[in-house]
Formats: C-alpha cells, structure tokens, sequence
C-alpha cells in the first residue's frame, strides 16, 4: 500500500513536473510569438511612416518642381513682355522720329495723304500770300567772313523766320541760297492769310535790324534784308520720287520775287493785290510807290507797309 502510495505519489510529481514544463513551454511559446508579432508590428509601422515620408518627400518634390517651373514660366513670361515692350518703344521711338521728319519736310495734311495713299495731289488754291525775302549785301560779306561764319550767321536768320513763321501760321516753301520763301493760306485755305505775310514780314524786318544794329556796334559786317509779297493763285503739292519737297509753282511766284527784287533794303514791298486785300486795316500804313518797273513783268503797281504808329 506504502508503495502504491509512493508511486502515485511519485506519478502526480512527474505530472505536475510536465504540466510545469508545457505550461513553460506554452507560455515561452506565446512569449516568443508576442515578440515576433511586437517586432513585424513594428517593422509594419516603420515601413508605414517611410512610405507616408516618401509620400510626403514626393508630394514636396512635385510642388517643389511645379513651384521652380512656374518661377521660370513666369520669368520667361516677365522677360518675354519686357523684351516686347522695350521693342514696342524702339519701334514707336523710330516711328516717332520719321514722323518728326516728314512733318518737317511736309504740311501735316500733305504727310498724312502721302501715308495713306503713297502719293499727295498737287491742287490748285485760288488765293494765297507769297513772301519772298533776299538779302542785300551778301556777296560782299561772303568776302569778309570765313563760309564757316557766314553759314552760321545764315543759320541763325533762317532759324529765327522758322519761328516767325510758325507764329503766323505761314507754311515755309523753301530756301533758296540766301533767299527765303514761304507762303500763308495753304495747304488749308484761309482768309488770313495776306494778314498775316505782311505781318511776319514785318517782324522779319525788324528782326533783321535789330541784328543790324549789333553789329554796327560791334563793328562787325551785318546784312540788311528786301521783302516782297504778293497774293494770288498757285498750285501747290509735291512731286517726283525721292526727297520729297513741297513746293509751289505758278506766276504768283514770280511775281512775289518781282515783288522782293523790286523793294529796298528794310522794307517790306507788296503788290496791289496783296494791297486790296490789308488796305482797310488799321494796323497798318502804306506809302504808295506807283507804277514800277519789275524784270519781266513790265510796270506794277507796288507799296510799301509798315506798322501804323
């Protein structure tokens, strides 16, 4: 009986022994797969943090690469405008000085038709004021004064019946060696025109003494100026292909140049016609010079106008 006690005894230890051992066995077991699935936990949540990083790295990229080529696009957006603002202004720059220069050959009206068709009409005007100046004394200054000096002095005279001109509203025709011509009441007709020739050729006058007097003091060679004016028809335009010039042509023109040879030096000599048409204005006085003898035309009637005191 001892000895069956004993062995059951014996038989539950070893029992127990194995229990102690497979629940160690299962409990290591299960220690062991925790850790695994601890470490594949681990290894799924680092590898989820890389991809979103990469994600996100990849995200920064493409607004990286999308931010640097918008800066370029607009760059060459920037470059591209400046680039064709900068020509915008050399061409208007350009265009502006051909226009100043044909404006300065041509009337306004005259340039405008010679754009637009690529020809101007010469056109018969009934009634304008031609103003023809020489002066006196050239020759003999030419001798005095180097070419240098006498084109300077010319210079400065044209420049000043430029502006006497543009004041009047008188159109300069041209220049002539010493000689100046122009002409009020075209290309646009008016019914001032008279009025005002004989008023800028009046101040040409002055103008001219005043520099007389100058040089008188100065002691130096001075010009003295004749002034002629007539009113009539001519036909004015342009013509031929290149350097284009305005001019005008007709008997009114020679007749003007009577007018300007025929007169004496510091006065302003007008034909009858020009006469008909200023003789009731207060402004000025007139001395009657009667029948004179003008080169090729035979005798005209001529005056002389001043200001009235």
């Amino acid at each position: 009986m001892r000895a069956s006690r004993d062995y059951v005894g014996l038989k539950d230890s070893l029992l127990n022994t194995e229990k102690v051992k497979a629940i160690a066995d299962v409990q290591e077991k299960y220690e062991s797969e925790k850790k695994v699935r601890t470490i594949k936990e681990l290894e799924v949540k680092n590898l989820d943090a890389e991809l979103k990083q990469e994600s996100m790295r990849r995200t920064r990229n493409v607004y990286l690469f999308a931010g640097i080529g918008t800066v370029l696009i607009a760059l060459g957006l920037y470059s591209r405008l400046r680039y064709v603002r900068r020509s915008r202004a050399a061409i208007q720059k350009e265009k502006d000085i051909s226009e100043g220069l044909l404006l300065n050959i041509l009337p306004e009206e005259v340039a405008a038709e010679l754009k637009a068709k690529g020809e101007a009409e010469a056109r018969l005007i009934d009634e304008v004021t031609v103003l023809f100046t020489d002066f006196k004394g050239f020759t003999a200054m030419s001798e005095k004064l180097s070419p240098k000096e006498l084109v300077r002095d010319i210079h400065e005279c044209f420049s000043a019946f430029d502006h006497i001109m543009a004041r009047h509203g008188i159109e300069k025709i041209k220049t002539i060696g010493d000689a100046y011509m122009a002409a009020g009441g075209l290309p646009i007709p008016n019914g001032t025109h008279a009025f005002d020739a004989v008023n800028a050729a009046l101040e040409i006058r002055d103008f001219i003494q005043a520099g007389k007097a100058v040089k008188i003091a100065e002691g130096l060679p001075f010009f003295e100026i004749r002034v002629g004016v007539h009113t009539g028809p001519v036909v004015a335009g342009i013509v031929g292909l290149k350097k284009f010039a305005y001019d005008i042509w007709g008997d009114t023109v020679n007749t003007a140049s009577r007018m300007e040879s025929s007169g004496s030096p510091g006065e302003v000599n007008i034909s009858e016609s020009t006469y008909a048409l200023i003789k009731s204005d207060p402004r000025f006085r007139f001395t009657e010079r009667g029948k004179v003898s003008a080169k090729g035309k035979g005798e005209l009637t001529m005056y002389f106008v001043d200001r009235s005191a």
